[in-house]
């Protein structure tokens, strides 16, 4: 939610937006990187503010290198689109004009593994995890969202 920060003549000319923290951030990948070790699997994971830009990523040991770009850009479609990725599928997948227009949207992923990151009902980020089945990138990225429970 943007906070209108000043006005002129009905014209709104500027609004605040809170974003995610580094120590935020680093939490939650902690509780992530727990998680993965907990699953026996290897990792990326990718914090990123409420634009999409990079907050703080983790390559677990022996995560595959396509897994880094994948979990970057399940975290930066679950900010940007403020929607969790596995959401996606089950919006489109009666519309074949949508669905097979949509997936050609660079950085979009329609699969799951990526959650936008509220506080307070706010969007301040999104999380994307990759290297597992994205059932397994699911519980990752569930798994570090509980430290936002602490908060609110």
């Amino acid at each position: 939610m943007e906070k209108v920060v000043k006005r002129m003549e009905n014209i709104v000319t500027t609004v605040e937006s809170k974003s995610i923290s580094l120590d935020l951030a680093n939490k939650m990948i902690e509780a992530a990187v727990a998680k993965g070790k907990e699953l026996g699997m290897p990792f990326s994971i990718t914090i990123v503010d409420k634009p999409g830009n990079l907050r703080a990523f983790a390559a677990m040991d022996g995560a595959l290198p396509l897994s880094i770009e994948v979990a970057q850009n399940k975290a930066f479609s679950a900010a940007v689109y403020n929607r969790a990725t596995h959401e996606w599928y089950d919006r489109i997948k009666d519309d074949p004009p949508l669905l097979h227009g949509i997936v050609h949207t660079e950085r979009l992923v329609i699969f799951g593994g990526g959650y936008p990151i509220k506080i307070n009902g706010e969007l301040i980020g999104g999380i994307g995890v990759s290297g597992g089945h994205y059932t397994h990138d699911m519980q990752v990225c569930e798994a570090a969202l509980e430290v936002l429970k602490n908060l609110e």
